[in-house]
């Protein structure tokens, strides 16, 4: 286990709290404690956060981008140690950690070189005659203290998406992790306040709180804070913003994400990309394939490629380098992902593959023709599952994907450019992915959804713009 001090990062020091106890999904076994939060530890970090906002809104930019690129560095000195720690707490195998890690690094690395881009523009206010003789620009300000809540499936990623361009904003954040993955981002708040000592900024700059929605609620419903960015369920994120309201809210809510198939696609490149796409992280992954549209003249072609493979996707261990799919994040995960493709396979879809469990691994599963209506096809599954259905034509896929109240990813599988410029301009989503799949997430780009996927994008230069605003200025000489 890594070393950092007992207790909450909260204010100046570590709060003392009680503890709880961190277990290991695969098998159960405790791996850890962490401390428990509370509605008034929250308070009392958003205090803290107030009291020291004005100091780190004004950290000169070249402080704000070392401290960025201290962490990334931290962050690789410990690379294999992260790892290890994700996969313990998370039960996500192995090969998905170290991607997660990876793409950590890449965040902050990104962020930091944000900071030198964060300036506006000068505008020519003499359009109109009363205009005439002034001067005006405008400069990005701090939103103020941002509250950062993470999910449970990459939750050193995610964290790492609230807290970098919030420093690079200048502006104070507190996260809360997901109640059963809080080890990675108390590790990661320590190396980020260690880098902040040595630069002589304010320890309270970057601050955690654990805990249930309680504790959450005492987060957003703080009319100090200037903005909450959230990655969780659409229900969730639904209850913040109400809550939050009229503070800016960013989420990020997950979907159903579809991969067509059009008649003329590279029928081996997409079925490798149904197997990729659908059961990494074990398929809790907001982005991971959960529906196939295929066109009825390749559909049989297409699924005979991907049930003749589905072998190759290896169930166990998360620790083991070969596994692909492991435990879920806990037994109510599993059994409520089992309990949905019961209820799809009741209404007439036909279970192709997997649908059992062995050791508390659910095998690597394909229904096809899953009926509107079901779960399996209306709501994001969050496990290993993949739905199958066939279509008259492109047209029919491209209706059924945006018929879904989400829209985070969507891709297609066509050598047309034609039918790619048609999904770029027609499906509903954040993000359209052409012969990928619709996993693909640099972090670079601008990520985020439409309709219940939520609202705002992610990414350091979309999330900096997101947490600063706007101060126009009018000079006249």
């Amino acid at each position: 286990m890594p070393e950092y001090p007992e207790g909450l990062p909260i204010g100046s020091g570590w709060v003392s709290t009680e503890t709880e106890p961190v277990l290991f999904p695969y098998d159960g076994s405790t791996i850890g404690s962490a401390p428990a939060g509370t509605p008034e530890l929250a308070t009392q970090a958003i205090d803290a956060a107030v009291a020291v906002a004005r100091e780190v809104a004004a950290l000169p930019s070249r402080t704000r981008r070392s401290l960025l690129n201290d962490v990334a560095a931290a962050l690789k000195v410990s690379r294999e140690a992260f790892e290890k720690l994700l996969v313990a707490e998370t039960g996500k195998p192995l090969v998905d950690c170290q991607v997660e890690v990876a793409r950590t690094i890449v965040t902050w690395e990104a962020a930091a070189e944000e900071v030198s881009r964060l300036h506006g523009e000068t505008v020519p206010l003499d359009l109109l005659p009363s205009g005439d003789g002034l001067v005006g620009f405008w400069k990005r300000k701090p939103i103020g203290v941002v509250v950062g809540i993470a999910g449970f499936n990459y939750p050193l990623l995610l964290a790492s998406h609230k807290i970098a361009p919030a420093i690079a904003a200048g502006c104070p954040v507190v996260v809360k992790p997901a109640p059963q993955t809080p080890l990675a981002t108390l590790w990661l708040v320590h190396l980020v306040r260690e880098a902040a000592r040595s630069l002589d900024v304010p320890a309270a700059t970057v601050q955690l709180v654990t805990g249930d929605a309680d504790v959450g609620s005492a987060l957003v419903t703080d009319r100090r804070i200037g903005a909450v960015s959230f990655t969780g369920s659409a229900a969730v994120g639904h209850r913040i913003a109400r809550d939050a309201a009229p503070t800016k809210t960013l989420l990020e809510l997950g979907s159903n994400a579809a991969l067509v198939v059009a008649g003329d696609a590279d029928l081996d490149a997409a079925a490798d990309a149904v197997l990729r796409g659908g059961f990494y992280a074990s398929g809790q992954a907001c982005i991971s394939v959960q529906r196939v549209l295929v066109v009825a003249e390749v559909a049989d072609a297409l699924t005979e490629r991907v049930l003749a493979r589905l072998g190759e996707v290896i169930t166990g261990d998360p620790r083991e380098e070969s596994t692909r799919v492991s435990a879920l994040i806990d037994e109510r995960s599993t059994a409520r992902v089992l309990e949905w493709v019961g209820k799809a396979t009741s209404a007439g879809a036909k279970l192709a593959g997997g649908g059992g469990v062995e050791n508390g691994v659910i095998s690597p599963t394909v229904l096809l023709d899953v009926p509107d209506g079901a779960e399996c096809w209306e709501e994001e599954v969050f496990g290993p599952v993949v739905c199958v259905r066939t279509v008259s034509d492109v047209d029919e896929a491209f209706a059924a994907v945006n018929a879904s109240r989400y829209g985070l990813h969507a891709s297609v599988f066509s050598t047309s450019l034609k039918t790619a410029f048609r999904a770029l301009d027609e499906l509903e989503v954040g993000g359209v992915v052409v012969n990928e799949v619709p996993g693909f997430r640099s972090d670079t780009m601008p990520y985020g959804g439409v309709k219940d996927s939520g609202i705002g994008r992610e990414g350091p230069r979309f999330a900096i713009e997101e947490l600063t605003v706007t101060r126009m200025a009018v000079l006249r000489p």
